[in-house]
């Protein structure tokens, strides 16, 4: 099953998990939870995140904006 868009997935090749920006030719946008620069992904190499994962990515941004790392 792929994630739908704005689905919060994750790149097996690199482990970053991302929300579903959409497809753009063979491959799928992932952006970084919390906002940042998008990232192709080919769709083999993406998998639906799991409750805890997302939580996880949640959690280190609400960590990184509290330390003043994000705006």
């Amino acid at each position: 099953m792929k994630p739908p868009v704005g689905g919060h997935a994750v790149d097996t090749t690199t482990g970053r998990i991302g929300i579903v920006m959409g497809r753009e030719g063979p491959y799928v946008r992932l952006r970084p939870y919390g906002g940042g620069r998008e990232w192709d992904c080919a769709p083999d190499a993406v998998r639906p995140a799991t409750r805890t994962e997302r939580l996880r990515a949640a959690t280190a941004f609400e960590n990184a904006r509290g330390r003043g790392e994000v705006l």
